[in-house]
């Protein structure tokens, strides 16, 4: 995803969301994040037109972000969005590591066969 897409989903201004992750530059490794080039960037304007891109300053181009630079950002974001998505990514997290120890117990006593 997008920064700017980022950062309607988590309700913050793009200039927050990525003043935020220069300054937790150490939290997005290159497979988290990355800067397009402009080539990919003209290349993806001049297939999709995007109303909110109407104030971006056309010589930066935008962050494009791995689902998990998506997942490192609702850390470090202070909206109230933000925090809601990261309780809530940990609780399905903590929920998924209960169901498969439920199936590996399963699996333990012989139940599926």
């Amino acid at each position: 995803m997008l920064d700017f897409d980022l950062a309607v989903l988590y309700e913050v201004q793009t200039k927050v969301l990525n003043q935020a992750v220069k300054r937790n530059a150490g939290r997005f490794p290159p497979d988290f994040m990355f800067q397009l080039t402009m080539m990919e960037w003209e290349e993806m304007r001049s297939q999709n037109v995007t109303a909110s891109q109407n104030k971006r300053n056309t010589d930066l181009t935008p962050y494009a972000f791995t689902e998990h630079g998506v997942t490192m950002l609702a850390s470090i974001l202070k909206s109230e969005k933000a925090v809601k998505m990261n309780i809530s990514m940990i609780e399905t997290l903590l929920a998924g590591k209960e169901n498969q120890k439920n199936w590996d117990e399963r699996d333990r006593i012989g139940f599926r066969k």
